[in-house]
Formats: structure tokens, sequence, C-alpha cells
């Protein structure tokens, strides 16, 4: 029994030590009845796992919603992106193209353009924020 506790637990720190998190979050622009404030950023908060040199899978609120979220990285700094919420429904997927600049140690500034997959019409301009781990 010890071996098998020893074993995950240097598997787990192993998983850990290797891994690239990060924490996302769109900033949001207030409603014309609202200022501007710290629900703007974390309305939007979420929690990603690096899975490999490409690919992040994570975790990403929407308002009252949670719902997940991936990035394809297409080149360092440049990725594609994917977002569910209230659950996984073609109603509730949005697709966009982003690009992550580094401006002050793990900080990224992270403009992007999303469009929802069944709505008609333009899409919106976010402003993203990203630590990484």
């Amino acid at each position: 029994m010890k071996k098998i506790v020893l074993i995950v637990g240097i598997a787990l720190t192993s998983l850990c030590a290797s891994a690239q998190y990060m924490v996302v979050s769109d900033i949001s622009k207030p409603a014309d009845d609202e200022s501007w404030g710290f629900s703007n950023f974390t309305d939007n908060i979420g929690v990603g796992y690096q899975l490999n040199d490409d690919f992040v899978l994570g975790v990403q609120q929407n308002g009252d919603d949670w719902g997940l979220f991936g990035r394809y990285n297409i080149s360092e700094n440049l990725y594609l992106s994917a977002q569910t919420s209230e659950g996984v429904s073609t109603d509730s997927v949005s697709v966009g193209v982003g690009y992550s600049v580094k401006f002050w140690n793990n900080f990224y500034a992270e403009p992007n353009y999303v469009w929802g997959v069944s709505k008609e019409g333009d899409g919106e301009f976010k402003i993203g924020i990203a630590y990484r781990f």
C-alpha cells in the first residue's frame, strides 16, 4: 500500500511540475447603464491546461454559466479558439482567432475576435488577459 501511495504521489508531482497551467479572462464591455468594475474581469475568468505545445483545454465562466474552451496554437503567438457555454450544443459554441502578446513576466494581453457558430451577423472583438504558470 505504501508503494502505491508513493507511486501516485510521484506521478502527480511530476505531472504538476511539467504542466503548463494558465488563467484566462476576457474583459467584457459594460452595458450602457453600468460602469467599469472588477466584475468586467471576473465574469469571464477560466483555467486552462496546456496538453502539449499546440493544445490547451480548460473551463471558463461566461456570466453565470460555465463552459469548456480549447485553443490550438498556430504559431508561438497566434491561436484558434473554441468555447461552449450552457452545455455542449451548437447554439452555444463560438469560435475565434487571437494573438497573444507577452507584456510582463508571465502575463499576456490577448486581443481576439469571436464569432457565434449559430448566430448570424458580425462577431465580437474582445481583449483578454492570461497568466501562464
